[in-house]
């Protein structure tokens, strides 16, 4: 007998048919995610090939999958994008550092080249006008940089003590060519390679130390002296001034037997400069006036004239540890004014006591014989602090050669080129030290903040090349491609 329909009987079937549904549905979107999240990737790590199977959905997750620790300059790529597919290749290229030269500026340089010639090649990509590059290699013997291959496709011009001969295998390390010719390195000597057309050149230059003695003539200094016996406007040399000789030594280094820099290790006086001593007669005393003034002018040598001594005797207490002045103090300790027969020599050094070590101008002083000293002459600004090893301050074509170099290696020409010159034309000219006062975006790349760039390198702020190394990482990260960043700050105003 059928069961009687009830209104309980027909909520419990409803309820088994939801629950049926809702089961086969989850079972079917599980069995799917199954399958088409389980992909099959071809991992290339430096050459090295292998094909693993996983279940991430990018390649950062897939690389953490798989123990392979990726550094801050290591380039990334997948050729299916932002998302892993099947059958993707993921591809690390693991950087290492060598070093550049850039208009005559050694900068250390992150590259994933597998050549020299490879290297050189990335910056000419990009820039087909480009300034002077050369790849120096610091240790032809060290593992990451004389394993560099010179050139992959064909021999090698090398040019080693005044000589120039031809490698024919390219596809050695540094460190076997110059093996194979019998040039044997010193500890200091510098190992490059440079383009010239199609030739490929591998350049030894050796480093040598030496000494050097040199003689320097000390010039003699001049001294005025009033004597009232001599007639006024009358002069005569007491003491003729002999010149005086020091004898400088130098520690001088050599490139390839040239001079590239020196530096002072001591200086010995050998023979003492004389003096050379003059009188003059003084001036006719005039009015009453002049007398007047001539107390005023005691009054400001002894040290009473409060303008002289806060304002110009400041600047020239400032100036005592350059020393370079201390022949014109000698002269205006000792000169007086010649129309001051009260104003004597005594007074003159007394009142400029507080110039010894740099007397540099005094206007009220003038006065008094100072002739030499009336303009001040303006300090001379702090030079820029050296380079520690990177592109320091460079100009905007060094640090384009740099970028070009930087972006050929991830691929970026053309118009990912174009686009990444323009997109850093608008933020910031270019310039390393560009700063958007309203938000604090700072650097070429106009990181916001600033301190993103620390993880590329901690002078971030005086370092162009730590700033293009993390804008070049920003763009792969966010974007994929400088033409696609372009796109969007064509849109927003912002990248």
């Amino acid at each position: 007998m059928a069961r009687r329909w009830t209104p309980q009987r027909f909520v419990t079937l409803r309820r088994i048919r939801v629950i049926a549904c809702a089961t086969a549905l989850t079972v079917a979107m599980v069995s799917s995610f199954a399958f088409t999240a389980r992909k099959s990737v071809a991992l290339n790590i430096n050459g090295q090939t292998t094909q693993v199977t996983t279940y991430a959905m990018t390649a950062s997750r897939l690389l953490e999958e798989q123990g392979i620790d990726v550094k801050t300059h290591d380039i990334v790529e997948t050729s299916s994008g932002n998302q892993l597919a099947d059958h993707a290749v993921v591809t690390v290229r693991s950087a290492y550092q060598t070093t550049i030269t850039i208009d005559g500026t050694s900068v250390p340089f992150w590259t994933v080249a597998t050549s020299a010639d490879q290297l050189l090649g990335f910056f000419e990509e990009n820039n087909a006008n480009a300034a002077k590059i050369t790849v120096n290699i610091n240790n032809v013997y060290n593992q990451l940089t004389g394993g560099l291959v010179i050139n992959q496709s064909g021999p090698v011009t090398v040019i080693a003590d005044g000589k120039t001969s031809e490698a024919p295998n390219g596809k050695l390390p540094a460190a076997s060519i110059l093996d194979s010719k019998g040039i044997t390195l010193g500890k200091e000597d510098r190992i490059s390679v440079e383009k010239n057309g199609d030739e490929t050149i591998l350049r030894v230059q050796r480093v040598t130390h030496g000494v050097e003695n040199r003689t320097v003539v000390v010039p003699f200094s001049t001294q005025t002296v009033i004597d009232p016996n001599l007639a006024p406007g009358q002069s005569e040399i007491r003491q003729q001034g002999q010149n005086g000789e020091k004898t400088q030594i130098y520690n001088v280094t050599y490139v390839d037997g040239v001079a590239e820099s020196e530096t002072l290790q001591s200086e010995n006086v050998t023979t003492m400069a004389v003096d050379q001593i003059i009188a003059i007669g003084p001036a006719k005393a005039e009015s009453s006036t002049t007398d007047s003034g001539s107390t005023d002018n005691n009054q400001g040598n002894s040290g009473s004239n409060k303008p002289n001594d806060s304002a110009d005797n400041s600047s020239n207490e400032s100036s005592k540890p350059t020393g370079t002045n201390k022949p014109d103090n000698t002269d205006n300790k000792t000169d007086s004014n010649p129309g001051n027969t009260d104003n004597s020599n005594t007074g003159n050094t007394s009142g400029n006591t507080g110039n010894t070590g740099g007397n540099t101008g005094s206007t009220d002083n003038s006065q008094n014989g100072n002739t030499g000293s009336s303009d001040s002459s303006p300090s001379t600004p702090a030079p820029d602090p050296a380079p520690s090893g990177r592109l320091w301050h460079p100009t905007v074509a060094q640090a384009q050669s740099y970028a070009a170099g930087a972006a050929a290696q991830r691929g970026w020409t053309g118009n990912d080129w174009t686009c990444l010159v323009k997109l850093w034309n608008r933020e910031s000219s270019w310039l390393w030290y560009k700063e958007n006062k309203s938000s604090g975006a700072y650097g070429i790349p106009q990181s916001l903040p600033a301190s993103k760039m620390a993880a590329f390198g901690a002078n971030y702020r005086d370092d162009a090349a730590v700033q293009i190394d993390w804008g070049l990482w920003y763009i792969a990260q966010r974007y994929g491609s400088p033409s696609v960043a372009w796109q969007h700050s064509e849109q927003t105003g912002w990248y």
